[in-house]
């Protein structure tokens, strides 16, 4: 049985390395939902990275909650716990409606394109002049 004591003794102890880790890992794999739905690629695929970055969510999730639990308040708890409740929420969607979450990633997109194409016209006119 998993001790808690010993479990947020390791967190407390060890939280630099623990966030290091986890902050990109989180971001990284949320991203890399994304780019799978965007692209529509397999669900298959869409879900071994779906519950990938569930882990570490979850993970950054009772990592946050051990420091709530001895009276931590400060704003990294709550910026982290943020980010991790949307990274989760991000790859849930990515789960339950992939439709919509794939026309945002278009839409995006090309609003993207259509940005630097534009500053790609009018620096072709500035030369010009």
């Amino acid at each position: 049985m998993i001790d808690f004591n010993t479990v947020t003794e390791f967190s407390h102890t060890h939280c630099i390395a623990i966030c290091a880790f986890l902050v990109p890992a989180n971001l990284l794999t949320t991203l890399q939902t994304g780019i799978l739905t965007g692209l529509n690629r397999p669900r298959i695929q869409v879900w071994a990275s779906v519950v990938v970055a569930s882990l570490w969510a979850t993970a950054m999730i009772f990592h946050v909650f051990t420091w709530f639990a001895i009276g931590v308040v400060m704003p990294p708890t709550y910026i982290l716990l943020v980010m991790a409740i949307i990274c989760l929420a991000i790859n849930i969607w990515a789960i339950t409606h992939p439709a919509s979450m794939m026309q945002l990633i278009r839409v995006a997109a090309s609003v993207v394109r259509g940005t630097l194409r534009r500053k790609k016209d009018l620096v072709i006119w500035e030369r010009r002049i």
